[in-house]
């Protein structure tokens, strides 16, 4: 394994490197003395050259105490796994007084104390982890080591840097939703439900890059209250916008730590919202004239999905598929009148013209509650309640929980790469790397 590999003349020679294995490598201050190569991959020794070293605690210029070897997994190289052998100088300090012994020559930009990785092999398995979707266990695979080997020396990077405060800093805009992120019982791994919040902060062009912030366990308007909490008054008074799906724990939440910050309906939820009331409809209506649940060849039932479209994106068919559906019976006439309440809604949050939205949502929250039809009339009610989060949304420039969803999507892939996660923290981290809530400054990494 130290043998030479006589890839050049400077090779054979006992008292010199050979920059051209050195520059291969490329892993500064230290030199090839060996190469080999044998079914599990590549084998590199290397070594620092000769020098004068002081001892680190009185300066004394300490004696040589020969060499200590470490193994270290690197990062794949030329199609193999590869594992690099340094030869590290130790020295003894000769002043009797001093309270150092023995010590050994460190260098963090090859590897930490005690790691097991190198330093660019982490970097390497981070960048995996977070731009090309990778899971740990296929990391692991390519570098010829274990899961547990990988997280622990990937981990407690992850983990500083969660741990930096400073990542929640110029958020102005906060966004929060909640998923599942275990089927499991939930005295095996506690609360299914995970509340995330994230940054929806817009760049100087207007754009909004959604950032994972944090993962806490339940979902609860006291969850979101505690997590607010835990941030500060000065991250609180920084945040001028809360976005959310209808759900009055949050609203609870924002209005009392949040109560600067202007409170925001999704309008996603709304339009679903309108659309579940137009479902609705059309169920009771095919009950009423037909006495059975929709099938094939029912009226109602065959439009089922034209009825989610928006009106402006009907094709000449699905037009005439949906005005043959209504004349078929005069009681269809109230599933049409729901469905152009629900484009009432649709076209508040699509028009161009903030203000002129605005008003048509206005109309919506004066109008849908008086309507005859219940299922429309619920929903007035559901908007009236909501009113002022309702109509807020054309007063922050169009502000919605889309970044909030787009993270959830993210999450929910990488649940699936994963194959699930039995550990909530190492989800949580895992899931703040790929959502863009940690930075990673190289040289740490």
């Amino acid at each position: 394994m130290t043998q030479p590999t006589g890839c050049t003349p400077c090779c054979h020679a006992h008292d010199a490197y050979c920059d051209r294995c050195d520059l291969l490598v490329g892993l500064p201050g230290l030199h090839v003395i060996g190469v080999e190569r044998d079914p599990g991959g590549l084998q590199i020794t290397v070594e620092s050259a000769p020098t004068v070293m002081g001892c680190p605690s009185c300066g004394v210029v300490a004696g040589s105490h020969g060499r200590r070897t470490v193994r270290l997994v690197d990062t794949p190289c030329f199609g193999a796994p590869t594992v690099v052998w340094w030869r590290k100088r130790t020295w003894e300090c000769v002043e009797p007084s001093c309270p150092v012994g023995v010590f050994t020559e460190q260098d963090d930009h090859v590897a930490k104390p005690r790691a097991m990785l190198t330093t660019r092999a982490c970097r390497w398995a981070v960048d995996q982890l977070r731009r090309e979707h990778a899971s740990i266990a296929g990391l692991a695979r390519q570098l010829a080591t274990t899961w547990r080997t990988l997280w622990r020396s990937v981990g407690p990077i992850l983990q500083a840097a969660a741990d930096d405060e400073s990542r929640f800093a110029g958020v102005t805009t906060l966004g929060v939703d909640e998923h599942l992120w275990h089927h499991v019982d939930t005295r095996k791994r506690g609360p299914k439900e995970l509340t995330g919040m994230v940054d929806l902060t817009r760049d100087k062009d207007g754009r909004v890059h959604a950032r994972l912030l944090d993962l806490v366990p339940g979902r609860s308007g006291t969850v979101y209250k505690t997590w607010l909490d835990q941030r500060g008054k000065a991250f609180k008074a920084h945040v001028e916008v809360a976005t959310l799906d209808p759900f009055r724990g949050y609203k609870n939440a924002i209005d009392d730590k949040l109560a600067d910050a202007t409170a925001v309906l999704d309008a996603f939820h709304v339009v679903a919202l309108a659309g579940h009331a137009v479902d609705e409809v059309r169920r009771r209506v095919q009950q009423e004239t037909l006495g059975h649940r929709g099938r094939s060849g029912d009226p109602l039932y065959g439009i089922r999905n034209v009825l989610r479209c928006a009106a402006e994106r009907l094709t000449d068919k699905q037009q005439a598929r949906l005005d043959a559906a209504i004349a078929a019976d005069e009681r269809h006439d109230a599933v049409h009148i729901a469905w152009q309440c629900a484009q009432r809604v649709r076209a508040a949050y699509a028009h161009p013209d903030p203000a002129a939205g605005r008003q048509l949502a206005e109309q919506v929250v004066d109008g849908f509650p008086s309507c005859p039809i219940p299922e429309i009339a619920r929903l007035g009610r559901t908007l009236r309640q909501w009113k002022d989060a309702f109509l807020a949304y054309f007063d922050t420039d169009r502000a919605s929980n889309g970044g909030t969803e787009a993270i959830n999507g993210l999450i929910e892939l990488h649940r699936r790469i994963a194959r699930g996660f039995r550990n909530r923290e190492n989800y949580r981290l895992r899931m703040l790397l790929v959502g863009g809530g940690l930075t990673l400054d190289p040289p740490q990494v």
